[in-house]
């Protein structure tokens, strides 16, 4: 019998990686049968961070969701949910739940946003009493450094003359210094990580405001804005800690959000997908597999960078074992990640009419790409044996 391990992540906008997972089993399972050839799939969802990443390690591991009520980026109430993993030593969050991107359609407003809702999130949490606590940081629509998560949980931010200030972007441009003694004790027994799928600096030409805030809707001067406030507030938070923190691989991840949770709360900046890889003991289950298949909405440079499909590419070199991949689109030619990364690489596109239409109709194409992709699969498993 044919064992196979996939492990994908979700294709943005259109399938969680649950559901890209289904779709893939579901689209070899026909194309194995039609060639003669009996095979197990086992679908461990996957994320690097972003929005699913809670939804991914509890289709994974299991656990016990944590409900939580706490403002959005704009202040607006939204609902979120962290996960207790079994045995209740590890809870998992992701900061997409209160400050993500899909919470500001139409409503913008980078400078007057902030990230007050994950602070909620990581009290509920810690009422749970965990020892370690992962923190997913992608799709952020702020660039505030952490400062509003920071603020709900007992840090202070003060100007020349010793005044509180407010925790959005536009109320730190006075920041002079950092009152660290209010912040919530129970987090000195806690390790924190936090898994994010970029490795960018703090400030300048690569960091939070230049590379991500046109994203979140900031225009060039306020991009210029919130790299000089930015730099204040580095060096306010960095004085009262005597360490510098701004040149992380990561400090600028989710509009800064890595600096702020490595400053405040003594996290470790990891990429998402090792951190998935351990917590949901992918290595034991690749040495049982015959083959490892991955995808992700669009294979592009930041793949090759941290991503999630290049983690799953790793291990199956790790174990030995021919590794595909599945994916909407493609930057560049195949032969960009064909061998380098993978054994083969099947794109939705192909199949679909539009863009729109492989989209909007992700499944059906992500079942049909993989119902064609059996004989190969055979073949390269063959060949790796």
């Amino acid at each position: 019998m044919t064992r196979i391990l996939i492990a994908a992540d979700s294709f943005k906008g259109s399938m969680t990686s649950a559901g890209a997972g289904a779709a893939i089993a579901a689209g070899l399972k026909i194309g194995f049968a039609d060639i003669g050839v009996g095979a197990e799939f086992e679908i461990v969802p996957i994320a690097d961070g972003g929005e699913g990443t809670v939804a991914a390690f509890e289709t994974a591991c299991g656990g016990e969701r944590i409900p939580s009520q706490c403002p959005g980026p704009l202040g607006v109430p939204v609902k979120a949910e962290g996960l207790l993993l079994p045995g209740g030593a590890t809870a998992v969050i992701e900061s997409a739940q209160s400050c993500g991107l899909t919470l500001v359609r139409g409503r913008a407003d980078i400078l007057r946003s902030d990230t007050a809702g994950l602070g909620v999130q990581i009290q509920a949490v810690l009422e749970r009493n965990p020892e370690r606590l992962l923190i997913g940081i992608g799709g952020s629509a702020t660039n505030d450094w952490g400062a509003g998560m920071a603020g709900v949980l007992g840090v202070r931010f003060l100007d020349d003359r010793g005044r509180k200030l407010g925790t959005k972007p536009a109320d730190l441009s006075s920041i002079r210094t950092v009152d660290l003694s209010g912040l919530d004790g129970r987090l000195k027994s806690v390790a924190v990580t936090a898994i994010c799928d970029v490795d960018n600096p703090l400030l300048g030409p690569r960091g939070a405001a230049a590379v991500y805030g046109p994203q979140k809707g900031a225009s060039s001067e306020t991009v210029e804005k919130l790299d000089k406030i930015g730099g204040r507030f580095a060096d306010a938070v960095e004085s009262a800690l005597g360490r510098r923190f701004r040149d992380l691989p990561g400090a600028g991840a989710a509009g800064g959000l890595g600096f702020g949770l490595a400053a405040f709360l003594g996290a470790e900046l990891r990429p998402g997908i090792e951190t998935m890889i351990e917590t949901a003991r992918l290595r034991e289950r690749a040495r049982k597999a015959d083959l490892i298949i991955t995808g992700e909405g669009r294979l592009d440079a930041q793949s090759r960078h941290g991503k999630a499909a290049s983690g799953i590419a790793a291990l199956a070199k790790e174990a030995n074992l021919p590794c595909i991949a599945f994916c909407g689109s493609v930057e560049g030619q195949k032969s960009d990640y064909i061998p380098g990364m993978f054994a083969a690489v099947h794109v939705l596109e192909s199949f679909a009419p539009s863009r729109e239409v492989s989209i909007s109709r992700g499944k059906h194409y992500l079942r049909t790409a993989a119902v064609n992709a059996a004989e190969e699969a055979m073949l390269l498993i063959l060949r790796s044996r």
